[in-house]
């Protein structure tokens, strides 16, 4: 029997590019043989010090609120509860528009919580700094191995890792793995290290 080759994602609950890009991988898992391992990283971590708009820092800032959840988790409950509580996260942020409504966010990741089976009580780590080392430890454990200049989601397969890839829907089924085989294989050539045009389309959640 094959094992499978672990992927590790780095991931910030409230970016909608990693959210399209970690539903792209668990098509990918589907005809592929990859195991997806999920870790956080802070979109405000990752902006300190940096000239940002005061719309994008009052966003960002919330931003940290539901990492701090996912990191409560882990420590509560160990690493398997990860994915499911950003599966369950990113839904109702995004595909349910709750992002958009941050006057809810608690609401939400309570809801979130529940749905994941875990203890909603770990909202409460939204507001408190306990968790914030365990943030910035994954966080610069993901970010040390791209460069500072780039943000979520960070991708790890092996000794090759990369940001992204950026994508505004999700491939399904063989587009999943055919997009899968051609980013492991430029990101994979030690030379290589961009691709890129303007986003012209926002992301499809459906």
């Amino acid at each position: 029997m094959t094992s499978k080759t672990p992927v590790d994602l780095w991931f910030d609950p409230f970016c909608p590019y990693a959210w399209m890009t970690s539903r792209w991988l668990l098509e990918v898992e589907k005809v592929r043989d990859i195991e997806p391992r999920w870790h956080i990283m802070s979109l405000n971590v990752l902006n300190e010090g940096k000239e940002v708009s005061e719309a994008y820092r009052e966003q960002i800032t919330r931003a940290i609120e539901p990492v701090r959840v996912v990191a409560a988790a882990q420590a509560k409950y160990g690493d398997d509860v990860v994915g499911p509580l950003y599966t369950e996260l990113g839904t109702r942020l995004h595909n349910g528009r709750m992002i958009k409504r941050l006057g809810r966010l608690r609401e939400t990741v309570i809801e979130a919580l529940e749905a994941a089976g875990l203890d909603p009580a770990l909202a409460d780590a939204m507001e408190s700094e306990e968790y914030d080392d365990a943030v910035r430890e994954s966080h610069h454990e993901g970010i040390s191995l791209v460069g500072q200049e780039v943000g979520t989601p960070v991708i790890r397969v092996g000794a090759n890792a990369f940001f992204g890839p950026v994508i505004t829907s999700i491939p399904r089924g063989e587009d999943a793995g055919r997009l899968w085989d051609g980013v492991v294989l430029v990101t994979s050539v030690d030379t290589f290290f961009e691709l890129k045009r303007s986003r012209t389309k926002d992301p499809d959640f459906s």
